[in-house]
């Protein structure tokens, strides 16, 4: 890994789970990792619904636009997190993927969006606090190797 590690989250539309999971991801992680999302098939914009949630926590995501999943994103992650996207992602030696099985926002109402975007929180909580141990020191900045 770099000195700061990368994280790409990416789900089919780039309009909700992993716009929500890099949002939180920045959000928790500060500087300390270079987060960026894509979609194997970009929607137009954020899922309102998505946008929502996260502008209730603080986490506006106005500015996002989504991004096409291509294989130089993925081969510049260090880490790779897949939801729902399938067979869709680029698989490249020496990089580390996890797939979360989370929930699709669309066509959801708030309620149900809040707990999606409550797991996703729980996830990227997790993903973080393994980082910690790996490859961060206990402020929260990258070790160097």
């Amino acid at each position: 890994m770099s000195d700061r590690p990368s994280i790409l989250f990416a789900c089919i539309h780039n309009s909700g789970r992993s716009v929500a999971a890099a949002a939180l991801t920045r959000h928790y992680g500060g500087g300390a990792v270079d987060v960026r999302s894509a979609g194997s098939e970009p929607g137009a914009g954020v899922n309102p619904v998505v946008a929502q949630v996260l502008a209730e926590r603080g986490l506006p995501v106005t500015d996002h636009t989504p991004t096409r999943l291509d294989p130089d994103l993925v081969q510049a992650a260090d880490i790779v997190v897949t939801m729902g996207c399938g067979e869709t992602c680029p698989v490249f030696p020496g990089t580390r993927y996890e797939d979360w099985p989370v929930d699709d926002p669309a066509g959801q109402d708030a309620d149900t969006v809040r707990r999606i975007v409550d797991d996703i929180d729980a996830r990227v909580h997790r993903l973080l606090g393994a980082l910690t141990d790996d490859v961060l020191a206990p402020d929260g900045r990258p070790v160097s190797n």
